[in-house]
């Protein structure tokens, strides 16, 4: 359904988007991580045919986003970030003016408007004035917008941002019912444990690079080789700081004191693990814990873009 191929986009010497290239099935529910100017708005202005790559080309349903730009338009539902309301119109009138932009008939509309607005839970505030509705109910709003022509592609940029948490539970709700219908869903979004839960595969993005792509379970086993752990011991502290200054893996030790026992926080491979706790036992330290540090996504995200350029 989207095939990006060597995207590039240049502002003078600095790269927004750098030979990036991606593909994505139709159906899948796909996430872009990413800090601020990473690129990750870039790429999706430039899937919605509002700006131009320097290098490369896009592909959505086979249609180029740079030659055949108004057949892409027809593919896609694009939700920007930031986007403007028309203040002076109900939340019907919004969603009909748009209806007769994208030519669909009056009877069509008539019909097709409830349906959205009873999708997006805005069936209520049908006749609000948009201006008199709150930031969540506008980003739903935007979305019903975005649907308006049935798509089969939806581009969300940050759909999320700046919602309280019961609105981002009603967004992450009615984004799920999307993928269930079988649309192909592009989403930006710095709330990474929701991208985990909506998502079929992630993409790391930084410096216009994507550095990583994959489910998030291929995502999160990039650091499956070097797990941290936890291990509370009792015994001496003399005793137990020797071990494990002796220990190869030392410099990878981070050392808590409690009252009566020694916690030691450790990154290491899985049979690192299995050594440095057999040692222990044969030093006579008593293991009263051990426990490994569950590893969510922006454990991977800030790994993974570590020194990235």
């Amino acid at each position: 359904m989207i095939e990006i191929q060597g995207l590039t986009k240049k502002y003078g010497s600095f790269y927004a988007l750098n030979d990036l290239n991606l593909t994505l099935n139709e159906g899948t529910v796909f996430g872009f991580v990413g800090a601020n100017g990473a690129g990750k708005s870039t790429t999706f202005s430039i899937l919605a045919t509002l700006l131009q790559p320097t290098a490369g080309d896009a592909f959505v349903n086979g249609k180029s986003v740079k030659t055949e730009a108004h057949e892409v338009r027809k593919q896609i539902g694009y939700m920007p970030d930031f986007f403007g309301v028309y203040d002076q119109l109900k939340a019907n009138e919004y969603l009909d003016f748009y209806g007769a932009s994208y030519g669909i008939a009056e009877s069509e509309r008539e019909k097709l408007i409830p349906q959205l607005l009873e999708l997006v839970n805005l069936t209520h505030k049908r006749y609000e004035y948009v201006d008199l509705l709150s930031r969540g109910m506008k980003q739903r709003l935007c979305l019903a917008r975005a649907l308006i022509h049935d798509p089969k592609v939806l581009i969300l940029d940050e759909p999320a941002s700046g919602l309280d948490p019961r609105a981002r539970v009603e967004m992450r709700d009615i984004l799920r019912q999307l993928k269930d219908m079988g649309k192909t869903i592009l989403i930006s979004s710095h709330i990474l444990p929701e991208l985990a839960e909506m998502c079929d595969e992630i993409g790391v993005i930084d410096g216009g690079r994507l550095i990583a792509h994959g489910s998030v379970a291929e995502i999160q086993a990039q650091l499956a080789g070097e797990r941290k752990i936890t291990v509370k011991i009792k015994g001496l502290l003399e005793n137990a700081v020797t071990f494990f200054e002796e220990d190869p893996f030392a410099s990878k030790v981070e050392i808590q004191l409690e009252k009566n026992s020694i916690i030691f926080n450790y990154r290491g491979t899985e049979e690192d693990q299995i050594n440095l706790l057999k040692k222990a036992l044969e030093h006579n330290l008593r293991v009263i814990s051990f426990s490994e540090a569950e590893t969510n996504l922006e454990d991977v995200f800030m790994e993974i873009t570590k020194g990235a350029k």
